[in-house]
């Protein structure tokens, strides 16, 4: 706990104030800058002549709870008075909360300390996704609509728009907008010159900081609202007439020969397959998406709208750009991407970048990545296959920005042009292949069932146990779909299974699920 008194030592001994004193809650994240945020509060106050405390309760690493900064301030009493200021936040007597993120705004509401009487509730509109978010094998995140619902009935007044977006774009910290919208919104009797003062008085990133405080302190009062997004929106691009080279200009004029409401999905995913292996792999994967787009036509797909291409165009892209070795080592040694972990963790020009990456292989991987032939050798004999897992399974902490971990993944990456003759790949394709021949027998029996059994595809992900995981629900989820074909709503039902799967982890949700299903339509 931090602690800032700005009252005598002494005055314990004399007259306690009871004036009320204004009160400010700041929720925010390791990396946020909530502390330099409660700071210059504070130094705003002082220099106006107030009285001013903050306190810092920390919470739980990243992104599992926030620090809570609270701070109490009121003018400077008379006749030597000493004010009597909290160390905690009390709910229902706080004036204003600042949160850092959207759903920390959330957070404060549900702890009591925003309340419609008196609360102004100040509030960054972006996302920074919690553990809880992430760790949902399908869409856990939260809806900020209930926040934002919620807002309109517990707050005062609301000041929300995208504080980090605005903080970046002027080179600085959340902290520094947040401080201009604070200043901004009118609720601390303060000029806006005691605010400046405050962030020149801390003496680092100066400019920076007042550059995000005004831009942030001109947002206020613009007055334009925003609106806050569950996710980010997917924007999918037509693809253009001609991008100049011959190979990839065959693919698309390949891509409008599909009915024009599929090509943006398919023209997606053409790039992801370019990007993932080469143009010879986007035209097979074009050669698949025309078959089975026939067959789509000859089973009313056009009054369907192409639903069934459709999901063709996505789900066999994804089928086809599985996650392997090759392409995580690929993804790991691009130009790019030290550049962007550069910003990402606001590294300075002058300031020397390490990176550290957790590695764990197992045998299971590394007999994937040989040639098919290769791979089978050694899957065949268990005894060679426990001993030489026993070297690779473990994990490591290894220094890609150093040149000899660098070249190790380098050279993993230049496996590429070998992928196809890979015991991987040739066990992803008739994986992939299965799948959908499925889907193509079930077609002209049951059309939205089709639909969902392509869809079924989003259950396998990722590589090592993760995939296998997600291997063994979509198995099981298919398993379904002799019962539901004879059903009217059996796409229904199989979208509800696909639902279940992505519940938990273990597929407790889909055991159950499944069982409904059997017992449904169990022959009497």
């Amino acid at each position: 706990m931090t602690v800032h008194p700005s009252f005598p030592s002494g005055a314990a001994s004399a007259r306690l104030s009871t004036d009320k004193p204004l009160s400010l809650a700041i929720l925010a994240m390791g990396g946020q800058g909530g502390g330099v945020l409660a700071d210059w509060i504070v130094a705003a106050a002082e220099g106006a002549g107030w009285v001013a405390q903050s306190t810092s309760v920390p919470g739980v690493a990243q992104r599992t709870g926030a620090t809570i900064y609270y701070l109490e301030m009121l003018p400077a009493g008379q006749g030597g008075a000493a004010p009597i200021l909290s160390l905690m936040p009390t709910p229902g007597d706080v004036d204003v909360v600042l949160a850092a993120e959207f759903m920390e705004a959330g957070r404060s509401m549900l702890r009591g300390l925003v309340t419609p009487d008196r609360t102004t509730l100040i509030t960054s509109s972006h996302r920074s996704y919690a553990v809880g978010e992430k760790e949902v094998p399908g869409d856990g995140v939260g809806d900020p609509e209930s926040v934002v619902a919620a807002a309109g009935v517990a707050a005062r007044r609301i000041v929300a728009f995208d504080m980090q977006t605005l903080a970046e774009r002027n080179g600085s910290v959340i902290s520094a907008t947040m401080f201009g919208a604070l200043a901004g919104s009118g609720v601390l009797p303060f000029g806006r010159e005691s605010f400046e003062a405050a962030i020149r008085a801390g003496g680092k990133g100066v400019e920076p900081s007042l550059r995000a405080f005004a831009a942030g302190f001109d947002r206020v009062g613009s007055g334009a609202r925003e609106i806050v997004p569950k996710a980010p929106g997917k924007d999918l691009a037509e693809p253009p007439a001609s991008v100049g080279q011959p190979e990839l200009d065959a693919l698309l004029s390949r891509l409008r020969t599909l009915p024009e409401a599929v090509r943006p999905m398919a023209f997606a995913g053409v790039k992801r397959l370019v990007d993932y292996q080469d143009a010879a792999y986007a035209g097979e994967y074009l050669t698949a998406l025309a078959a089975l787009h026939a067959e789509d036509a000859g089973n009313g797909g056009a009054g369907n709208g192409w639903a069934f291409t459709d999901a063709a165009a996505k789900y066999l892209a994804v089928a086809m750009a599985y996650d392997d070795v090759v392409r995580v080592a690929d993804l790991k040694t691009r130009a790019a991407r030290t550049p962007r972990i550069r910003r990402e963790v606001g590294a300075k020009d002058d300031q020397i970048l390490g990176l550290t990456e957790y590695m764990h292989p197992r045998m299971e991987e590394v007999a994937g990545t040989l040639p098919a032939w290769a791979g089978h050798a050694i899957e065949n004999r268990p005894k060679l296959f426990s001993a030489l897992d026993r070297v690779v399974n473990r994990g490591r902490r290894v220094r890609t920005d150093r040149i000899h971990w660098f070249l190790a993944l380098y050279l993993v990456a230049g496996l590429k042009r070998f992928r196809r003759g890979s015991l991987r790949f040739e066990r992803e394709a008739e994986h992939w292949t299965r799948w959908l021949a499925l889907a193509r027998d079930v077609l002209p029996e049951n059309y939205d069932l089709a639909v969902a059994i392509l869809s079924a595809r989003r259950l396998v992900k990722g590589y090592s146990d993760t995939h296998a995981r997600g291997n063994a629900k979509f198995d099981r989820v298919l398993s379904a779909v002799p019962i539901l074909r004879r059903q009217a709503d059996g796409g229904a039902w199989l979208r509800r299974l696909i639902k279940a799967a992505l519940l938990d982890e273990e597929g407790k949700a889909l055991d159950g699920a499944l069982l409904t299903v059997a017992s449904a339509w169990s022959a009497p």
